[in-house]
């Protein structure tokens, strides 16, 4: 006999259930095999073994049947990050954060598993086009200097190290300890750049720039990194999520970290 309980979030998934069985509980998620996102679960099921022990859950099953790609995840309770000033998930985060910035990327061959060619990639395209006309009025006034600094941007992000590339509250699980879910985006890079992700985030939710830029600075990568390549993957993240994020916080947290920067330079 086996029970199911819809899990509460879940954007790629057409299944996102939790499972009680005789032998345990578990989390189930899954799509059609045809599925054009179908690529974003097989690309969380191959990184799922290298992952550190603690960090995610782990990934018990992985079955394609009748149509169906279906992966089984060990059952982890929590509750979402907290990223708002005085949250007690802070130190949490940083150790989650350090711990993948610390972590080898799986082996792999595939050029798209490169975050400077990715982001080159989506970055040849958006600086290919005007900024859209719902742009905020700091960005176009300062698109020019947006512009020279976004296309720097893929130059610092070569590496080795893994990167989750979407750390947004969603995506820790807060128990105990922090855990990270949702892989289907894992890159490998430059060690910064999950930091300055989680930055742009702490900004969003209320942080001032400089008490965000602190907080990353706990993370050995983000301290050491050149000062140039995190303005200029701030100035690129404004150009990016202007067009496909407008008006949302994330967005204006970017464009405030990039003001700040300029300002401070």
């Amino acid at each position: 006999m086996i029970d199911t309980e819809d899990a509460p979030a879940g954007r790629n998934s057409e299944i996102a259930v939790s499972l009680m069985a005789a032998d345990g509980r578990f989390f189930c998620k899954g799509v059609k095999a045809d599925d054009p996102q179908s690529f974003m679960h097989r690309n969380e099921a191959a990184v799922n073994p290298f992952l550190p022990e603690g960090l995610a859950p782990r990934l018990l099953w992985q079955i394609e049947e009748e149509g169906w790609l279906l992966l089984g995840f060990e059952h982890v309770s929590g509750q979402h990050a907290n990223f708002s000033p005085g949250s007690p998930h802070l130190p949490m985060l940083a150790d989650a954060v350090r711990t993948i910035s610390t972590t080898n990327a799986p082996p792999t061959s595939s050029a798209k598993r490169e975050m400077g060619k990715q982001w080159a990639t989506a970055l040849d395209r958006e600086l290919s086009m005007e900024l859209p006309e719902d742009a905020h009025a700091w960005s176009r006034e300062n698109a020019a200097t947006i512009r020279e600094w976004a296309s720097r941007a893929p130059a610092y992000m070569d590496g080795t190290v893994l990167i989750h590339s979407d750390l947004n509250p969603f995506n820790f699980l807060i128990s105990d300890r922090a855990r990270v879910v949702d892989w289907a985006w894992w890159r490998s890079g430059a060690p910064w750049v999950d930091g300055a992700q989680v930055a742009v985030r702490l900004i969003a939710a209320g942080h001032p720039p400089s008490d965000a830029e602190a907080w990353a600075g706990q993370l050995d990568g983000f301290r050491a990194a050149d000062p140039d390549g995190i303005t200029a993957y701030t100035a690129s993240l404004v150009r990016l999520w202007e067009r496909k994020f407008a008006g949302t916080d994330a967005t204006e947290g970017a464009r405030r970290w990039l003001e700040h920067r300029l300002d401070n330079r």
